[in-house]
């Protein structure tokens, strides 16, 4: 296809019903740019807060793995274990003490009620 046909043909369509792109002989706007790196540091954002809820979930497991393994391990050092974990979480996740309280508390408190037989 000639080059002149196809800005033709670009003229006819018209303008591009998506942001990112641009078609043969339509100058381009400035906005594709912006668009682009505002999808990419949303990305950015979602892939860096999986990667902290991730490490949360490891850390959490670690913890009550140890609250639960270690025969030596007594109450006031899983309470303190529990209460260092609860800081490190609002620390990734300072907004969320809501969540954190009423996913992994009921968790941690059942986990030292069976440990220690407490009531």
């Amino acid at each position: 296809m000639e080059a002149g046909t196809m800005a033709g043909w670009a003229k006819r369509v018209g303008p591009s019903p998506h942001p990112t792109c641009t078609r043969l002989g339509e100058p381009d706007s400035g906005h594709s740019m912006e668009v682009q790196r505002s999808e990419q540091g949303g990305e950015h954002d979602r892939v860096e807060e999986a990667r902290r809820l991730r490490r949360l979930q490891v850390m959490m497991s670690m913890v009550m793995s140890v609250i639960s393994q270690d025969t030596d391990l007594t109450l006031e050092e899983a309470a303190e274990m529990a209460a260092n974990a609860r800081r490190a979480a609002l620390t990734m996740f300072p907004d969320k003490e809501l969540a954190y309280d009423l996913i992994y508390r009921p968790r941690l408190q059942r986990l030292l009620n069976e440990r220690f037989r407490l009531q």
